[in-house]
């Protein structure tokens, strides 16, 4: 059944804690995202073509475990304490764990440790996909407000800029406070392991699943075959999970060549801090507006024109001639764009799921979020094993004065590139996405009032 407190106006305690959820989430992920490469071939020992492997491995891994972990979750009955949330509460200590078993060093074999980084990361994967589909399938059960909804996306979009700030400044320092690196790392990955556990249950213990429906006897018994193939009528969905491929790897492929883009093109590698603080606080902004922005001009017009401006400033970076104050005014332009449409997606995901059920009878919000995580875990796979080929292609040299060749191929791949990404997302978006406010709104008002004669033909 879908219950009448679906349309009720979510609380700002409510938005704090879902966004919270996703500063414990930030916690863990992050963690390996940022460290832990390094953390492979300076603290374990094995090289970066081995460390890039195992993430390339394992994302791919990642991306197939959320289909299963979203296939799951669907079938799961709902309990007392709902269908989503009990993953978050009994899931974040499994995932706390394997963050830090990640982060250790054993005296292995050369072999032994390449085997021990792919076990314990692949590991690591499946358990955050155990906490994460459910925590993104949770959005779409607390409100079909489409405004709610948008400020859930703003307040998750906050908690995970606000995860990857506090994530980049703290670490290190105490890595470095201990003269042992390896007790350093298992203090400095444990206290964030450990915090985002206790964020994990401020978002279980402060939210309600308020869209609950329980499916028919009939639906239960779907094979997942059949599940994944309604998923294809699902267009809304499909270009979703498009867009985000292509916009997550322009992401993630700048984020892996920034370093190199201080460091040889701008001479000034001791950036970073103040590019991670401005590209971060200003989209920590920018979260703030979408909103007002969606409840103006709508989803998908807010992250088109989100999308623009991040390719505008993009361009301009990449024509004009490289210096800091040009870079760091672009970068603060392009970056409030684009927190509008990094903002978007899981919201639109979470319209997708009551798509889903209006055009197939099937409500899975499990599957379809795992889908669009599949997509997204492709892209981070690429972005992260791209950078090493196209850094060789062009003709890089560690560590030393670089040609002139290879200094704009740096700069196209921080800004030519992840811009050309964006634009082909921006395509699929407009020519793909078909939901709009107006049929959104048809929908939810179309599902209850089935719903209605659902509940009033039990009640006869």
């Amino acid at each position: 059944m879908m219950e009448n407190s679906a349309q009720k106006k979510l609380t700002l305690k409510e938005k704090i804690s879902y966004g919270l959820g996703d500063v414990g989430n930030g916690f863990m992920f992050d963690m390996g995202q940022i460290y832990l490469l390094k953390f492979y071939t300076d603290i374990l020992g094995i090289s970066a073509y081995w460390g890039g492997l195992v993430f390339l491995v394992s994302k791919i891994f990642d991306a197939f475990a959320d289909s299963s972990v979203g296939a799951f979750v669907d079938k799961r009955k709902v309990g007392k304490r709902g269908k989503f949330r009990p993953f978050i509460l009994f899931g974040s200590i499994p995932l706390a764990i394997m963050t830090i078993i990640s982060f250790m060093a054993p005296d292995f074999s050369d072999t032994g440790k390449i085997v021990f980084a792919f076990i314990t990361y692949m590991a690591f994967g499946l358990s955050y996909s155990i906490v994460n589909i459910p925590y993104g399938s949770l959005a779409a059960s607390m409100t079909q407000d489409s405004v709610d909804r948008a400020s859930l996306g703003s307040f998750r979009a906050i908690g995970s800029q606000f995860a990857m700030l506090i994530s980049g400044m703290v670490v290190i320092p105490i890595v470095l406070y201990f003269p042992d690196q390896k007790l350093g790392y298992t203090v400095g990955i444990g206290s964030m392991a450990l915090i985002g556990v206790i964020f994990h249950y401020i978002c279980y213990r402060n939210t309600n699943e308020n869209v609950i429906r329980v499916p028919k006897k009939e639906e239960e018994k779907l094979p997942m075959s059949k599940l994944f193939k309604l998923l294809l009528s699902n267009r809304p969905l499909i270009a979703l999970c498009f867009v985000c491929l292509f916009m997550v790897a322009g992401s993630n492929l700048r984020t892996a060549v920034q370093l190199y883009y201080l460091q040889y093109n701008l001479g000034n590698s001791g950036l970073m801090s103040l590019l991670s603080f401005t590209s971060i606080g200003i989209a920590v902004i920018g979260s703030f507006f979408i909103p007002a922005l969606v409840k103006r001009l709508g989803k998908k017009k807010t992250f088109i024109i989100g999308l623009f401006i991040g390719i505008a400033a993009d361009v301009a970076n990449f024509v004009l001639p490289a210096n800091v104050p040009t870079f760091l005014i672009l970068l603060t332009i392009g970056s409030l764009g684009l927190s509008f449409a990094l903002g978007l997606p899981w919201v639109m995901v979470a319209d997708a799921v009551d798509y889903h059920e209006w055009k197939t009878g099937q409500r899975t919000e499990g599957i379809v979020y795992s889908s669009y995580s599949f997509f997204r875990k492709l892209a981070q796979a690429l972005a992260g094993f791209i950078p090493g080929v196209a850094l060789g292609l062009i003709g890089y040299v560690p560590n030393a004065e670089q040609t002139a060749g290879a200094l704009l191929g740096i700069k196209g791949l921080m800004f030519l590139v992840p811009a050309g990404l964006n634009l082909i997302a921006a395509v699929i978006l407009i020519v793909l996405y078909n939901l709009t406010e107006d049929l959104y709104k048809k929908i939810v008002d179309e599902l209850k009032d089935k719903q209605k004669v659902n509940d009033s033909l039990k009640s006869a």
